[in-house]
């Protein structure tokens, strides 16, 4: 007996009534003909099946066709299904294949045949509304598939019902909760922050006795979303996860790893990123990029342990490195200046010793050629040059020549510098702008401005190599420090005319006027500045404010210094320097002592400068015993350890007092802070003692300057020469230069 339709079935009702055009002459295809001596087999009856059912919908009368179809095997009504074209088609005979089940029917694959109706639906846009059909899923209690339920988790997410894609994960058959089925719901649940979900989905996998264990692609799901995540503790949950993941034996890839262990070096968690690489190297298989992301991470802390340790447990592990590995320990070496051991791992290189096999490419040599430059042995950088390409067929390229011009023009060999260039030309390597505004600034540091300017000039006409910020700046800066203000200004101009200066040219132009006693003209640039979007920077400020104090334009500098508030930029113990520099020299200590008070307010401690500008005022002042008590205060509040121009300060003042014993006892306290006292302290000291006669404390001071390695100047000679002749004491003094080198004075 047929099954009755449901009222959930009824909007497909219709679609079962028989075809007008179904024939006895298609029922007979379907039978075997009584003189046929071999049946057809079941592929032919597959075929001939799908063909009859493409033109006809008679499926429930007791015809060829209906009972044909009831005894062709799982796979082929699976096959049937899918050659049905549509959704309708195929939900037909879903229902047709449903409606006839009996116990020898058990096996017939509806879950099978249900998946194909959602595949169809999913293409189509007019076609059974896919939540009904996830509704009749449950009403029949057909089975979905996994692949039924990918397909639903989808489409559930695309139309935003969440809860629905839970729920249908929930009710699904223990089987067919697959690692594919979990995966996609849990990359879903993490695109759309639902982490608890996802968490919990994720915890469910990761159970050492799960049926449905995680994969390369659950891990690759989970990490692709949390590395994208800021630094901080989802970087803690990924390395919690590792060994979770180890346990079923999945391991991140090198590309996983690579990423992670940069990243947790990046935010200087160098210690967490050694933990996972050694986590890595017991699950194996792991090749040279996790471990030159923890080199390049310890190569910046200069952990030269660990890197030596790194570099023993790759050959341990049988980790080939690669040239990336070499390269970035050449380059370890050449910043720390280490350029002769640089030397000799290039050496090995080459050489093929050590088990290393691999040939350095321009990178690595230009590495080396760099580091030799940076330490002063160019010579030997254009040697290794020669060498590469003589040995190696290894051409340089332009950055090759721009390391060997930059080191020749820092040596202050301009010639050398330029005949590089002309042989660069001549081999046919491009220069850019970095080698122009290498030359550019080289002459300029060494005095050949002119020349410099001729040469940017021909670069612009031969080469069309325009210039950048850091050409005009670079001149502006020169023509400012030899005043040339009108020549700066006309190159500014320039810049303006090519293109909007940039704030390290705006800030050189203000620098350059500002040192040229021009603060006036230096805001005028500033204003500019602001104009054309660039924010003057706290070093703009208090270069413009120095320069306004140092023309004693005190309402101009607190113009300065109220535009720097307004701009949101506090003031640094620089600007407060400057300020109390200024007020101190010019004895007005009451406002000196006012921004002091500002300036520990705002949050910046005095510095040694600080204190020094303010107690050398007061004892210029006369103000001995107000400079004394500002010392006191910084030894007893401060952090700061004064240093010996301040204790120098104190000792000279106290001495022209008349005070010895505490300038002797204040330079006894100056040992006891570790403070060394130099020549100008001895100075100072032993002019005090002179004018007192005290001959003694002056032997015991002069014992100590012997001791202490501290070379006496013509200063000290003067004092000692005038006194001991004075008493009859030559012989003392004699004994006293004995072996020092008398230097020139600093006075």
């Amino acid at each position: 007996m047929k099954t009755p339709i449901s009222a959930s079935k009824r909007y497909v009702h219709h679609l079962l009534k028989p075809h007008k055009y179904f024939t006895t002459t298609h029922l007979r295809r379907l039978s075997v003909a009584p003189d046929s001596t071999q049946p057809p087999s079941q592929e032919e009856l597959t075929e001939t099946a799908i063909t009859q059912l493409k033109i006809t919908e008679d499926w429930t009368s007791k015809t060829n066709l209906h009972h044909q179809l009831l005894s062709l095997p799982p796979q082929s009504l699976i096959k049937i299904a899918r050659h049905l074209e549509t959704s309708n088609k195929a939900l037909k005979f879903f229902h047709f294949i449903h409606d006839n089940q009996s116990p020898s029917l058990s096996q017939l694959p509806l879950p099978s045949i249900f998946q194909t109706v959602i595949e169809l639906a999913m293409r189509e846009e007019d076609s059974v509304p896919l939540v009904d059909l996830f509704n009749l899923s449950k009403e029949l209690k057909v089975p979905l598939t996994s692949n039924s339920a990918i397909l639903l988790i989808r489409y559930f997410f695309n139309v935003k019902k969440v809860q629905e894609s839970l729920q249908l994960y929930n009710e699904l058959e223990p089987d067919a909760k697959n690692t594919n089925v979990k995966n996609t719901l849990l990359g879903l649940l993490l695109r759309f922050n639902k982490f608890e979900d996802a968490h919990k989905l994720l915890d469910e996998m990761l159970q050492p006795d799960t049926k449905f264990p995680p994969n390369e692609t659950t891990l690759s799901v989970v990490f692709s979303v949390l590395l994208r995540w800021n630094y901080g503790k989802e970087d803690e949950k990924i390395l919690g996860l590792i060994p979770k993941f180890g346990i079923h034996g999945v391991f991140p890839c090198n590309v996983w790893s690579t990423q992670l262990i940069t990243r947790l070096c990046r935010s200087h968690r160098n210690d967490k990123a050694w933990e996972l690489l050694h986590e890595l190297i017991k699950f194996g298989k792991l090749e040279a990029g996790p471990c030159n992301a923890l080199l390049s991470g310890l190569s910046r802390e200069r952990n030269y342990k660990r890197i030596n340790l790194v570099l023993n447990e790759m050959k341990e592990n049988n980790i080939k490195p690669d040239i990336v590995t070499f390269g970035m320990l050449v380059n370890h070496l050449c910043k720390v200046h280490r350029v002769d051991d640089a030397l000799d791992m290039l050496k090995k290189m080459k050489e093929g010793s050590d088990g290393i096999s691999i040939k350095p490419d321009v990178i690595l040599y230009n590495t080396v050629i760099d580091g030799l430059c940076k330490v002063g042995r160019q010579e030997e950088g254009f040697l290794l040059m020669e060498q590469m390409k003589s040995e190696h067929n290894c051409a340089p390229n332009v950055v090759t020549y721009n390391c060997l011009i930059d080191g020749f023009c820092k040596s202050g060999e301009i010639e050398r510098a330029h005949e590089l260039f002309d042989q660069m030309n001549k081999e046919n390597v491009v220069p850019n702008v970095i080698t122009i505004n290498t030359l550019v600034d080289g002459m300029c540091k060494n005095g050949r401005i002119s020349n410099a300017m001729e040469f940017f000039r021909k670069m612009q006409e031969e080469k069309g190599i325009k210039g950048n910020a850091v050409t005009f700046s670079t001149l502006i800066s020169a023509f400012c420090n030899v005043n040339n203000i009108d020549r700066a200004m006309r190159l500014f101009d320039e810049m303006e005319s090519l293109g909007s200066p940039d704030a390290l040219a705006y800030y050189s132009l203000i620098s350059g006027l500002t040192l040229a006693g021009r603060p006036d003209d230096a805001a005028f640039i500033a204003s500019k500045m602001k104009k054309s979007g660039f924010l003057p920077d706290l070093l703009t400020y208090n270069t413009l404010i120095g320069g306004f104090c140092r023309k004693k334009k005190l309402d101009k500098a607190v113009e300065i210094l109220k535009d720097m508030e307004d701009s949101n930029i506090k003031p640094d113990s620089v600007t407060y320097n400057t300020l109390i520099s200024y007020f101190t020299q010019n004895g007005d200590f009451e406002t000196a002592h006012k921004f002091l008070k500002q300036m520990v307010k705002d949050g910046n401690a005095p510095t040694v400068v600080t204190y020094g500008t303010l107690i050398h005022g007061h004892c210029v002042a006369g103000n001995l015993d107000e400079g004394l008590n500002l010392f006191e205060e910084m030894l007893r509040t401060s952090k700061v350890v004064p240093n010996n121009v301040i204790y120098n300060i104190l000792i000279d003042s106290l001495c022209k007092c008349g005070k010895v014993d505490h300038a002797l006892s204040l330079m006894d306290g100056m040992l006891e802070k570790g403070v060394r006292p130099n020549t100008t302290t001895y100075n100072a000291m032993l002019k005090g003692l002179s004018s007192r006669n005290r001959l003694k404390d002056a032997s015991r001071l002069m014992n100590q300057m012997t001791t202490q390695a501290c070379n006496p100047d013509y200063i000290t000679m003067e004092i000692l020469n005038d006194w001991f002749s004075a008493i009859g004491e030559v012989d003392k003094l004699k004994q006293f230069v004995q072996g020092f080198q008398v230097s020139p004075s600093a006075a």
